[in-house]
């Protein structure tokens, strides 16, 4: 009977285990702009990356194509992108896309991606894509852009896990 209560038990404890021992999201976290390292640029203005991030441009200034990619709805980062960046709610967000592929405008919604892994490697792939992750989450296969003179870390710096 002890050795069955222990097990209903660990079973308890169990799914509560991972979250324990993940980091602890950080409420404020900046989330860092990154593009593929073969990319000439190395700033935007916010107002420049929000028309980016809206689908306003659809090349860079070398006439590469801009591949958008977005975490996956339902991540924070996602929620914060959505909130800092675009001033939208999910749904809004969903019907903006649908509009524009609709009209023709774009050829496809941003690409959607589960993890920051997925992001850089999908980045590090396409030359023309731009995306976002935790800074913490950065390596070295992506180029960070400021935004504004900024970049993440520093106290001006606008893009954050945080409400503006």
């Amino acid at each position: 009977m002890a050795r069955r209560a222990t097990l209903v038990a660990l079973a308890l404890l169990l799914p509560a285990a991972p979250a324990s021992l993940a980091p602890a999201l950080q409420e404020d976290a900046p989330l860092a702009i990154v593009v593929n390292k073969a990319n000439a640029l190395d700033e935007l203005s916010f107002e420049e990356l929000r028309n980016v991030f809206l689908a306003e441009h659809s090349h860079w200034s070398n006439g590469r194509r801009i591949t958008l990619v977005m975490r996956d709805p339902g991540q924070p980062e996602r929620e914060a992108v959505l909130r800092t960046i675009y001033r939208m709610s999910e749904s809004e967000f969903t019907r903006y896309f649908l509009h524009l592929t609709f009209t023709g405008e774009v050829l496809s919604a941003p690409k959607r991606l589960a993890t920051a892994a997925g992001v850089r490697r999908f980045i590090f792939n396409v030359p023309g894509a731009i995306g976002y992750v935790r800074a913490d989450e950065v390596d070295s296969s992506v180029k960070v852009l400021r935004v504004d003179g900024h970049l993440p870390g520093d106290p001006d710096y606008k893009i954050r896990m945080s409400s503006p």
